[in-house]
């Protein structure tokens, strides 16, 4: 087992754990799990769910590190964004669980109100469509996906000054354009 007095710089951590040493990945888990907790929590507040899934992402982190790559950012980063994206899977799982069973119970659904939704869904998608590429993959990154504004700024390589301004002038031209 790694002891506390282990120090890995991410580099040496990261040879280690493409060569799966088992005191690598214990390191890993010491150090990492807590605020990978706290992703998870953020996004799944039931305690249990999301101390399994915590343990489900660190299986992925371990099967796939084979895949992770210095160039394209730091390693806590991937491994905030494989619990943050395994967070919302759950999420949306067991939110489209729920809707499921109450669809079940209720029955069928008025058309006419799906026909509106599914109108509304398309002109929505073609108003953001609209915006330049730069503003609509943030907002895709803070509003769809969940993350901050800071981790947005930090996946795509910006200032977060940068991607504050460009959300602000994304969600007023999406104001304008609604408006029209």
């Amino acid at each position: 087992m790694a002891t506390k007095t282990n120090r890995y710089s991410e580099e040496e951590l990261v040879t280690l754990l493409k060569k799966n040493q088992q005191s690598a990945f214990e390191y890993l888990y010491d150090n990492y799990s807590s605020a990978l907790f706290g992703v998870i929590s953020r996004v799944i507040p039931d305690e249990e769910k999301a101390a399994d899934l915590l343990q489900e992402v660190f299986l992925k982190i371990w099967k796939k590190i084979g895949d992770y790559n210095t160039d394209r950012g730091r390693l806590f980063t991937w491994m905030m964004n494989i619990a943050r994206n395994a967070s919302i899977d759950l999420y949306r799982k067991e939110k489209n669980k729920y809707h499921i069973d109450i669809d079940n119970q209720v029955g069928v659904i008025d058309e006419t109100l799906q026909e509106t939704i599914s109108i509304n869904t398309l002109d929505l998608r073609g108003i953001v469509d609209k915006l330049k590429p730069e503003r609509k993959v943030l907002l895709d990154l803070v509003y769809l996906q969940g993350y901050t504004q800071k981790e947005a700024a930090e996946i795509l390589e910006i200032p977060l000054g940068t991607a504050k301004s460009r959300i602000r002038t994304a969600l007023q031209d999406l104001k304008i354009y609604f408006a029209a």
